[in-house]
C-alpha cells in the first residue's frame, strides 16, 4: 500500500490549478466535472513520484480551515533532487518564504506558503 493523494481544501479551483502548476511546476493530472459546482480536480508533482492532490472546493465550516489545513504545522514536503534549482524557480514565481535556506544534517530545506497560507518543506534530503 502506499498513499496515492491527499485532499487539499481550496477557495477556488481555478486559482488553485494556476498556483500549483505555475509556482510549483505540477502537472494537472485530472479535471473532471461532477455537477452542481463541483469538480475532481488533481495536481501532482511532475514526473509522477509521490502523492497527487485532489483539490477541493471548500464549503461551510470547511472554508474556515483554509490555509489552516495542519494548524499551523507543515503537512506537506516537498522533495527535490535540485533545491537551488527548485528554490530559484519558486522565488521567481513569487512563492512566499518563512526563512531562508538551511543546511540541516537530513538535507536542504526551506519553509514556503503555498496560496493560502499553508507552510510546506521544500527539501532536498542527503543521499
Amino acid at each position: 500500500m502506499h498513499i496515492a493523494k491527499l485532499s487539499f481544501l481550496v477557495r477556488d479551483y481555478d486559482e488553485a490549478i494556476d498556483w500549483f502548476t505555475r509556482c510549483l511546476g505540477f502537472q494537472l493530472v485530472e479535471d473532471r466535472d461532477m455537477g452542481g459546482g463541483k469538480r475532481w480536480v488533481v495536481v501532482a508533482p511532475a514526473g509522477g513520484r509521490g502523492a497527487s492532490l485532489v483539490l477541493g472546493k471548500a464549503v461551510g465550516e470547511q472554508v474556515a480551515t483554509i490555509g489552516k489545513q495542519a494548524g499551523g504545522r507543515v503537512f506537506l514536503f516537498l522533495e527535490t533532487d535540485d533545491f537551488a534549482r527548485d528554490y530559484a524557480r519558486m522565488s521567481a514565481e513569487g512563492v512566499t518564504f518563512r526563512e531562508a535556506p538551511r543546511h540541516e544534517p537530513y538535507g536542504s530545506v526551506v519553509v514556503f506558503e503555498d496560496l493560502y497560507g499553508n507552510p510546506w518543506d521544500l527539501i532536498e534530503p542527503r543521499g
